[in-house]
């Protein structure tokens, strides 16, 4: 599980494509510093796995699934990617609870800046929106964000300086792809109610 609170800004550094899949090596001393081999570090808000750990750098191992519903898809060597180490039982929750598991993208529509933050409009993939409230927490490249602006198509977040700063957000300018996981909750409510409907429509 992951929190949505960033630890380092790194850097893959090498990628080696494979069939329906891709290897990685990311560059992340902090994250690694404390990493064993299994180990889950979060990269741009995707969950995977550690291999092979170095002082500075791991390598990590993307399935085609994860390829097709995310970013890093068209990761090349130098894209600087979000870092998260696993939360740690005990932890505080600064963010809000993540699986690491991103349900597609978005695109960057609109960008507004203001005098103490910035105002980042996405236009989502797969009718995700229907997850998507105002107020509510939802992770952009594994940052951890509140929603404040939400309709059929798209959403809103504002972000301030730290975030703009210690994030990769602050790249982010129209036509940037992210990554989104939106909240596990909605989407197991979703399915609850699906079930609950089928089964009094079939008595």
């Amino acid at each position: 599980m992951f929190t949505g609170i960033v630890e380092e800004i790194g850097e893959i550094v090498g990628v080696v494509g494979q069939d329906d899949a891709a290897r990685l090596r990311v560059r992340g001393p902090l994250v690694i510093s404390d990493a064993r081999p299994g180990d889950s570090i979060a990269v741009n808000g995707v969950c995977l796995t550690v291999t092979e750990p170095t002082s500075d750098e791991f390598g990590v191992d993307v399935m085609g699934e994860t390829l097709r519903r995310s970013s890093l898809a068209g990761a090349t060597a130098g894209t600087r990617v979000n870092l998260e180490r696993a939360v740690a039982a005990g932890d505080r929750l600064g963010g809000h609870i993540m699986q690491g598991h991103v349900d597609g993208t978005a695109t960057v529509v609109e960008r507004t800046e203001h005098a103490q933050w910035t105002t980042l409009r996405f236009r989502v993939e797969n009718d995700l929106t229907r997850y998507i409230v105002e107020k509510g927490s939802i992770a952009v490249d594994g940052v951890s964000l509140t929603v404040t602006e939400v309709d059929d198509d798209s959403f809103a977040v504002g972000l301030i300086p730290t975030t703009l700063r210690e994030t990769t957000l602050g790249e982010r300018t129209v036509g940037s792809t992210v990554n989104l996981e939106v909240d596990v909750v909605a989407k197991y409510v979703e399915r609850l109610v699906g079930f609950q409907a089928g089964t009094s429509q079939g008595k």
